[in-house]
């Protein structure tokens, strides 16, 4: 297949769901303009589950966690039951009790005025990377995305990379991630979207959708 009509079954593809898409990044928008600062806690929750683990497998425990208000958890061995399906739960249950501790002050959670007061998305991308443990630039990515900041920024997991290798704007799949090689390649995914006229957070969530057949967080 050439690349030119590679490109357009993927914009063919992209009108179909278009609406869906804008309608779950109005959906993510709306948590952060609407939502408290224990929702925005409880979505970076989200994103440390999800290395290596199904999103919906990842989302159900967050809810089950939430249920039981994290508040009220005193050790990381208290939610292992309730991550069912998470992969590396012991080590991810202990990430989720330290952003706990770090983002609850005086009684409320803190964490969405701490994002506030970035005015620049890569800011606050390289602030949750370098503060909070288990978090690295896709997770932090994720997490952006999920409240409405994924304009200017990827998420570069295993379903965007493939997708990026099978249109040819990447040669190979790295077999590690690098800052530098992360932002290499986050660099050419924007300048494809340019190419092809979806906007990158549109191209994340039609390249997930392509490989998972629904649109998720």
């Amino acid at each position: 297949m050439s690349s030119d009509l590679a490109f357009s079954e993927l914009q063919h593809e992209y009108k179909t769901i278009r609406s869906d898409i804008e309608n779950r990044l109005v959906e993510f928008r709306k948590i952060w303009e609407e939502g408290s600062s224990e929702d925005i806690f409880y979505e970076l929750m989200f994103c440390l589950m999800t290395p290596q683990s199904k999103a919906e497998l990842c989302w159900a425990s967050v809810r089950r966690i939430r249920k039981r208000d994290i508040l009220k958890i005193d050790k990381s061995e208290d939610i292992l039951d309730d991550m069912t399906g998470v992969r590396f739960k012991y080590k991810k249950s202990q990430y989720i009790l330290e952003a706990r501790d770090k983002f609850y002050r005086k009684g409320v959670f803190i964490i969405k005025d701490i994002i506030s007061g970035f005015s620049d998305v890569s800011e606050m991308r390289e602030w949750i990377v370098s503060d909070i443990k288990g978090i690295g630039l896709k997770e932090a990515g994720h997490f952006l995305r999920n409240i409405g900041f994924g304009k200017t920024i990827t998420i570069l997991d295993r379903h965007i990379l493939k997708n990026l290798k099978n249109f040819s704007v990447i040669k190979e799949i790295p077999s590690s991630m690098t800052p530098s090689k992360y932002f290499d390649i986050e660099e050419k995914m924007i300048a494809f979207s340019k190419k092809i006229n979806i906007p990158p957070d549109h191209l994340d969530l039609l390249f997930w959708y392509r490989e998972a057949g629904k649109i998720f967080k």
